[in-house]
């Protein structure tokens, strides 16, 4: 241990004594530091875009790390980083710069040597014209005219506008990208020209595409699969024989594939070596466990910490299809269900049953209900589908101990709906529309008919107009439109389940209110469910601007409004007012609010994760 300990001393002694005569003279310490560590300081004086352009692409730069770097070689490297300068201050349409390196003599060995670059970049390059010109098979084929259209009018760089390189390379690749996503995968630009006129300044563009043969597609060769059968894999694809190539529609069948829940893992492709009027389709595949448990826990503001736990069996012995167990408990429900789904047929439609026990809160109640669903579904890019026959037993929600305390339904029901977005998971324009109609009778004592309809309604609009290849849009930011309305129509007196009825209030629905605390008011009090719902909100979303740049970070103003009664003529809007911000987090967007409820005179924070429709 001594002689260990000896060694260590001998070691670090140096370091000790050289530690002492660096901080015996600190200031001539951080000079040799700092000509230690660069050979010279480079300082450019240019507008923001061009300072940005050259620190990091400049050539020059990785030279202040040679420490002994001589003046006259310094002179050299100044000589040659002029004309790259002007290279790359070309590359943002200026191709007559005024180019200026300046250096200070250093006071004495010890001071860093400093370097001023001035760049004047002078007028831009503006585009004079531009000409889009096809070539192979696109030019014969009478069907192609809407894709070379498409291609002309989206063409990004227009007469008119700064020609940049990073502009020219951006509007090539999206004139390629826009042959090769339909028909023509294999297609190519067979020649490209920026003839540029640094007299005049303008800049004459010419592009020539080649197509090359048109793909339609052939049968599906499937790699992978060892407990499904291939039926169910063309089920969810939906690619058909003999259709023309789509990208699109290649990327929706491998999300299908992905989404079904069968595999963890599907990449679809074109295999363009074989016959153009019947290529291969490649679906490379690996299976998901055939048993999966997932344990679950979340939180939010209308129903406080979650716990979940999901067992999922994908194909039952003697039946094959699909069974996904669940039990759910947070601060407003505990939820224990079964759902079992057929595997697709030929149309994509599946069957469907279920049975669901739950508990929750509506309005001032505790509800116990059990409902038992047996129907058919259809889940599309789009559209989905649904109708199924529903029996429903539940308490009902009331403070009057002469009525009922149970109430059944049976009833047949149709659900519909359409989504319209451009992101399934950040959308920032598009609308969708739900709508669910049902009608029935109750049971027990008394048999009453009854129907039931509710819609609901989201609309994004941006509030800019994209121009220039400028981010005008996303700064101006958008309006989220959200409705939603329902009825449920029978005769007074009716015991329904409460569980068809409605209530509003929470995170989706009129922020500054507690989640389904806008309801019916009893003389006592308390709050239950209603036979009318009408709610409506109006949300400006803006994204957070940091030096100059977008984030990832959107902030909100909102006003929401909303009303239950048990006739419309009773409506009476309770409305609620905030600000938040949106986070796009991994997961989907991060939703929290601060409301202030008109009606109750009290602030609510709203926290909720992701976006569904």
């Amino acid at each position: 241990m001594k002689a260990l300990l000896a060694g260590l001393m001998v070691a670090i002694a140096p370091g000790l004594l050289l530690a002492q005569d660096l901080s015996a003279n600190p200031a001539q310490t951080a000079a040799t530091a700092a000509a230690a560590s660069v050979a010279f300081e480079l300082h450019i004086e240019a507008p923001d875009e061009i300072r940005t352009l050259l620190a990091n692409h400049l050539e020059l730069l990785r030279y202040r790390a040679l420490t002994d770097l001589s003046d006259s070689e310094l002179a050299r490297l100044l000589t040659t980083a002029e004309q790259e300068t002007r290279e790359l201050v070309g590359t943002l349409g200026y191709f007559t710069p005024s180019i200026r390196f300046d250096q200070a003599a250093p006071r004495d060995s010890a001071t860093t040597r400093k370097v001023t670059l001035t760049v004047v970049p002078g007028e831009p390059t503006l585009v004079a014209d531009v000409q889009v010109q096809f070539s192979g098979p696109i030019l014969a084929e009478s069907a192609a005219a809407p894709q070379r259209q498409q291609i002309e009018d989206d063409w990004s760089l227009q007469a008119g506008m700064r020609f940049t390189q990073a502009r020219w390379d951006s509007a090539k690749q999206q004139a390629l990208r826009q042959l090769t996503a339909q028909r023509y995968p294999t297609g190519q630009l067979a020649s490209t020209l920026a003839d540029i006129d640094p007299v005049t300044r303008l800049a004459h563009l010419a592009v020539t595409v080649n197509s090359g043969p048109a793909y339609r597609l052939g049968g599906l060769v499937i790699e992978g699969l060892k407990r499904y059968d291939e039926e169910l894999v063309t089920r969810l694809a939906r690619l058909t024989p003999g259709a023309i190539y789509d990208q699109s529609e290649m990327v929706n069948a491998q999300q299908r594939l992905t989404d079904s829940g069968y595999f963890d893992s599907a990449f679809v492709s074109l295999d363009t070596a074989g016959d153009p009027t019947a290529a291969p389709v490649r679906v490379q595949l690996r299976e998901a466990r055939l048993q999966k448990l997932v344990l679950g826990l979340g939180a939010s503001t209308d129903g406080g910490a979650r716990l979940s736990v999901e067992h999922t069996h994908h194909k039952v012995p003697g039946i094959g299809w699909r069974a996904v167990s669940k039990l759910m408990l947070d601060r407003e429900s505990r939820t224990l269900g079964s759902e079992l789904t057929s595997p697709p047929d030929v149309d994509n439609w599946r069957w469907i049953t279920s049975a669901q026990f739950q508990n929750q809160a509506l309005g001032s109640f505790d509800v116990n209900s059990q409902t038992v669903r047996v129907g058919r579904g259809q889940i599309g890019d789009r559209i989905d589908r649904n109708y199924y026959l529903q029996y429903e037993r539940a308490d009902t929600a009331t403070s009057d101990p002469a009525k009922p305390s149970i109430a059944q339904a049976l009833s047949a029901n149709y659900a519909w709906t359409l989504r319209n977005f451009n992101s399934a998971v950040f959308p920032t324009k598009g609308w969708g529309l739900g709508v669910q109609v049902g009608g029935g009778t109750t049971l027990g004592s008394q048999n009453d008919p009854y129907g039931r309809v509710m819609a609901r309604w989201i609309g994004i609009a941006p509030l800019g107009v994209q121009a220039d290849s400028t981010q005008t849009a996303l700064r101006a930011g958008r309006l989220a439109l959200r409705a939603e309305a329902g009825a449920v129509l029978a005769k007074d007196g009716v015991a329904l389940p409460s569980t068809q009825l409605f209530l509003a209030g929470g995170d989706n629905s009129v922020r500054g209110y507690g989640y389904r605390s806008l309801g019916i008011t009893l003389p006592d009090g308390q709050t239950t469910a209603g036979r009318y719902l009408a709610t409506g909100s109006v949300e400006w979303q803006r994204p957070i601007i940091s030096n100059g740049l977008l984030t990832d970070w959107e902030s909100t103003v909102f006003i929401d409004a909303g009303a239950v009664a048990d006739r419309p003529a009773d409506l009476r809007a309770k409305v609620g007012v905030g600000v938040g911000v949106r986070w796009k987090s991994p997961v989907g967007p991060l939703q929290i609010d601060l409301a202030y409820g008109v009606a109750v005179e009290r602030l609510r924070l709203h926290v909720n994760v992701g976006f569904n429709f």
